[in-house]
């Protein structure tokens, strides 16, 4: 039907008491009433329960924009949800930059267990690392019938070498040797601890006894005090050197302490050498090493 304008409608003979009429439809009927509808009956499709501002609709607090919503502060997008700031995927979530698989957490890169971490392939340590650097694999030349000052060292894994400038304050290392030696009554035998051509430390001429197929040990430990060219740099290096004797069967030896604050230079590689040398050539005068190791132990 055409629209019609409101004062053209009929007056209502009957009514509801109580209730505001709104026109949704005009049918003229037998008895000359309008149809009419409570207004209560139109709003419940709007902010009822499962209207669109109640609490099922998109705006209601189950909706899609609600505070339990996909949207909302609890829903998967919202402050608590899944991808929220504290939800899993969050900053602050398992999965997020804080979380515990993220970069910051547990398992991150920085975490205990990630690649920086104290348990990672990597860790990152306040403290010097403590590792071996040298360890002779075969007995050295025999060093017998020569009064030549020889290399006591043998072939190995490893490198007795530190590089220019390699060294810190604080650096320690511990060098220990064992072999077989042979000496004639009132020879003697010098052991000098060497970094190319400047010496670190030394026993001496030891005046030996008559020794056969003895068991030595030649222990040293080294500290950088001071790094620099020479006059500036400063290493110390202390040992002791032992073997067993053939008359008394007892430990027998010289030990060593020197400050080298003079000659010895960190700006140049420094190689580690242990040399000998007998006063004759006596052929009961032999030596040669069968263990070596040099360990980095701060």
């Amino acid at each position: 039907m055409p629209d019609l304008p409101i004062s053209s409608l009929p007056a209502a003979i009957t009514g509801y008491a109580n209730s505001l009429l709104v026109i949704v439809n005009y049918t003229p009927i037998t008895s000359g009433r309008t149809e009419a509808v409570p207004f209560s009956a139109i709003t419940a499709s709007i902010s009822g329960t499962s209207g669109s501002s109640g609490s099922s609709g998109s705006s209601g607090s189950s909706g899609s924009s609600g505070s339990s919503g996909s949207s909302g502060s609890s829903g998967s997008s919202g402050t608590n949800g899944t991808n929220g700031t504290s939800g899993s995927s969050g900053t602050s979530g398992s999965s997020g930059t804080s979380g515990a698989n993220g970069s910051s957490g547990s398992s991150g890169t920085n975490g205990t267990n990630g690649t920086s971490g104290s348990s990672g392939t990597s860790p990152v340590s306040t403290y010097p690392y403590v590792y071996g650097l040298f360890s002779q694999t075969g007995n050295s030349d025999t060093i017998s019938g020569t009064t030549s000052e020889l290399s006591l060292i043998g072939a190995g894994k490893g490198s007795l070498l530190i590089s220019a400038n390699g060294f810190s304050v604080g650096d320690s290392f511990s060098f220990k040797m064992f072999g077989d030696l042979g000496a004639h009554n009132n020879d003697t035998l010098t052991i000098k601890v060497k970094s190319g051509s400047v010496i670190l430390g030394t026993t001496g001429a030891i005046t030996m006894p008559s020794v056969t197929n003895s068991i030595f040990a030649l222990e040293i430990g080294f500290t950088i005090r001071a790094t620099g060219t020479t006059t500036n740099a400063s290493i110390v290096s202390s040992g002791f050197y032992t073997y067993t004797s053939n008359a008394s069967g007892s430990l027998e030896g010289a030990s060593f302490s020197t400050l080298n604050n003079t000659t010895f230079d960190t700006t140049i590689s420094n190689t580690l050498d242990i040399t000998v040398q007998f006063s004759s050539t006596n052929a009961a005068n032999f030596i040669y090493s069968e263990f070596l190791v040099l360990n980095k132990i701060y």
